[in-house]
C-alpha cells in the first residue's frame, strides 16, 4: 500500500528515472517521488534488519539510518549479508554501512551505534517511517505512541528461526490505491440472453481504486479485551503471533533454534521456566505444544513429544 497523503514533491532526475524504471512502471511516478522524499529509521541489524535495509535502499528512499548498538559476532556474519566476516567485534551498524551504501549510491545511508532505548523522543520525529526489529515491547509501544501523534509510519517485527511476527501502524486515515481488473457493464439494449446482461471482467484492462484504511496503535492492539463477544467472534481469525507479542514482556525467546530434518522447535521461557515449544514444519507454523524440562524427544518426521 502506497500512502497518498501529500508531502513535498521531490524531483526525480533522469538518472533516477532510469535506475527505478522497473518499479515506476509497477507503482507509478508519484509513488516513486514519495519514496524518494522519505527518510526511514531502521533499528536492529540482524538477519531480518539486513533484508529490510536492502529492500528500502533498492526501492530508492531519500535516506536510511541504520541504528544498532550490538557488536558483530560469528552468528551475525552467518545471519546477514551486510557485515563482512572480517568485522567481528565491530559495531554492527557501522560494519553494515559500506555494503548497504554500495547497493544504491543515490540513497543517503547513515550508521548510528547508539542504543535505541537511549534515544530521546525528538530523535524519532525526524523520520517519515520507523522500523523496529527485535525490540522490546515497552520500546515498541513508546515509539508507536509517539509516532502516531505525528503521522509517522511504524513497523515492528522479528524472526525466530522459521517463526516471525510483524505489526504496522500507518495511521488512522491511511489513503492508498489498489489496482483492480476493470468490470465491463453490459448495454441495456442487449438481446443475447441473461448471460450477456451480466457484468464481465476485462482481463486486459485495469483501473485504480482509491481506498482508505484505519490502523490502531500497538498499545490498543495489546489491550483488547478477549472476554467481550466481539473479540471472541474474531478469535479464530487472530493469528497466534498476537498472543506471543502480548507476552513478549515476560518471555525470553531462545534464538538458537534446534533444527532437525524437516522441522525446528523454538522454546519460550516464561519467568525462567519453559512454557511452550513452537513447532515449525517445513517453513510453516504448526502450533504450540506444552513442554517441560529437561529434554525434548523427537519421533520420526513431523512429530514431537515433549518429555
Amino acid at each position: 500500500m502506497i500512502d497518498t497523503i501529500e508531502k513535498e514533491d521531490p524531483v526525480i532526475s533522469e538518472e533516477e528515472a532510469a535506475q527505478y524504471d522497473r518499479q515506476i512502471r509497477l507503482w507509478g511516478l508519484d509513488a516513486q517521488k514519495r519514496l524518494r522524499g522519505s527518510r526511514v529509521l531502521l533499528a536492529g541489524l540482524g538477519g531480518l534488519g539486513a533484508e529490510v535495509a536492502k529492500n528500502l535502499i533498492l526501492a530508492g528512499v531519500k535516506g536510511l539510518t541504520l541504528l544498532d548498538h550490538e557488536q558483530v559476532s560469528e552468528e551475525s556474519c552467518r545471519a546477514q549479508f551486510l557485515v563482512p566476516v572480517t568485522a567481528q567485534g565491530q559495531n554492527r551498524a557501522k560494519a553494515s554501512l559500506e555494503r548497504a551504501q554500495n547497493l544504491n549510491p543515490m540513497v543517503e545511508v547513515h550508521a548510528d551505534p547508539d542504543r535505541v532505548e537511549d534515544k530521546p523522543d525528538d530523535f524519532f520525529l525526524q523520520f517519515d517511517a520507523v522500523c523496529l526489529i527485535g525490540c522490546s515491547r515497552d520500546l515498541m509501544v513508546r515509539v508507536d505512541q509517539l509516532c502516531s501523534q505525528r503521522n509517522i509510519k511504524v513497523f515492528c517485527g522479528d524472526v525466530y528461526g522459521y517463526y516471525g511476527y510483524m505489526f504496522c501502524n500507518l495511521g488512522q486515515e491511511h489513503n492508498y490505491v489498489e489496482e483492480k481488473l476493470k468490470v465491463v457493464k453490459p448495454t441495456r439494449d442487449s438481446n443475447d440472453g441473461p448471460e450477456a446482461k451480466k457484468a464481465k471482467v476485462d482481463l486486459n484492462e485495469t483501473t485504480m481504486v482509491k481506498k482508505t484504511a484505519s490502523f490502531c496503535t500497538l498499545k490498543e492492539a495489546l489491550e483488547v479485551d478477549w472476554t467481550s463477544e466481539k473479540a471472541k467472534a474474531g478469535l479464530k481469525r487472530t493469528p497466534v503471533d498476537y498472543f506471543l507479542l502480548h507476552g513478549n514482556e515476560k518471555c525470553q525467546f531462545i534464538k538458537q533454534v534446534k533444527k532437525y530434518k524437516c522441522f525446528s522447535v523454538i522454546y519460550v521461557i516464561l519467568d525462567s521456566k519453559p512454557l511452550a515449544g513452537f513447532f515449525c514444519v517445513e517453513n510453516s507454523f504448526a502450533g504450540i505444544r506444552p513442554m517441560s524440562p529437561p529434554s525434548t524427544k523427537f519421533h520420526g518426521h513431523g512429530h514431537a513429544a515433549f518429555a
